[in-house]
């Protein structure tokens, strides 16, 4: 069983994700904002982070580069899941560090999927 940490703003989207892995056994954690996110993945030990992108305070650009930059965290995979689909948005999201990115809306499998990639 695996501890994932969830980050989005949409309370929506959370609940989305949560039914989606917890009936696989795996142990979810969510939060609203990214403050709260790179707060969290630094306080608390996590198998694998799930980031939305457009979040208050701060964007999940900015958490997962933190995130890839701190020591107890750089090694932890990140999957951004967002609605921003254009190329450039992946470029980018990657470049930040993230392992894979998501476009909303997604489907459960292909959630799923990607989440087995890394744990």
């Amino acid at each position: 069983m695996a501890k994932i940490l969830v980050a989005d703003d949409s309370l929506a989207e959370l609940q989305i994700i949560q039914q989606t892995l917890q009936p696989t056994g795996h142990s979810i954690v969510t939060v609203m904002d990214g403050e709260a996110a790179e707060a969290k993945a630094k306080t608390e030990k996590f198998d694998l982070i799930i980031l939305d992108v457009i979040m208050p305070k701060k964007n999940g650009f900015q958490v997962c580069r933190e995130i890839k930059t701190y020591d107890q965290t750089k090694n932890i995979p990140v999957i951004m899941v967002t609605s921003k689909d254009q190329e450039s948005d992946k470029f980018w999201g990657m470049k930040q560090g993230a392992d894979e990115y998501l476009t909303k809306p997604f489907k459960p499998e292909d959630l799923l999927k990607t989440v087995k990639k890394y744990i």
